[in-house]
């Protein structure tokens, strides 16, 4: 059965995610106040809609209650992604995934409900933030305030030891938690797995340690 979903806010972050989710199989309602919108993504959402996410009773006439999962993008009006969650919550959705603009909005979405909060453009910058410092910190996730998975690029510093050669757990407090070899993935890899130069690294654990080890044992 294909997956379905309802994207509300077609910007550029909820037209990003309307787009992946097509390409990757998914049906999706796409919704915005826009009619200018809503023609763009005619042509790519499986429906795309001009409504009001405030109204109740336009989302109710949608059938937004009859979906799993709604994602709620809306741009820059605070007022409408709160009341929009609200409505979509009170409706029954199981999943709801809203944007935040900041701190405050996001402490007031997860009082009401939402089941996922994201903050692209914090999140985007920390991940940038993370790639110029290093070279070697090709990816971030965060996880918390202070632990995130990195995925970090060997070099010649480390190339041909083991992981139990390194102790980097002993040393730094992190775990290497996979190895991306080329094509191949190596999970929970063992201590006596050596390290080839070019290997990109999986590594979690917080973020000063990580930070630590790849200043210290990389540089």
């Amino acid at each position: 059965m294909r997956k379905e979903f309802v994207v509300i806010g077609l910007g550029r972050f909820g037209g990003s995610i309307c787009r992946e989710l097509v390409r990757l199989g998914a049906d999706v309602m796409a919704i915005d106040s826009s009619s200018d919108r809503v023609e763009e993504f005619s042509k790519i959402a499986t429906h795309a809609v001009i409504a009001d996410s405030t109204d109740e009773e336009a989302l109710k006439s949608l059938g937004i209650q009859n979906f799993e999962h709604v994602i709620v993008a809306i741009g820059d009006d605070i007022q409408a992604s709160i009341l929009t969650t609200l409505i979509i919550k009170e409706l029954g959705v199981p999943q709801v995934t809203v944007k935040a603009q900041n701190d405050y909005h996001a402490k007031v979405l997860q009082k009401i409900g939402a089941d996922l909060i994201v903050h692209p453009e914090r999140d985007m910058g920390i991940r940038i933030a993370n790639n110029i410092m290093s070279s070697n910190v090709l990816d971030y996730l965060e996880l918390s305030d202070e632990h995130s998975i990195m995925e970090i690029k060997s070099n010649h510093r480390i190339a041909g030891y083991s992981i139990k050669d390194l102790d980097i757990r002993a040393n730094y407090g992190i775990n290497i938690i996979g190895i991306k070899r080329g094509e191949q993935i190596i999970i929970s890899p063992s201590a006596d797995e050596k390290i080839l130069l070019g290997d990109i690294l999986l590594v979690i654990g917080a973020v000063v340690d990580i930070n630590r080890f790849v200043n210290r044992a990389m540089t």
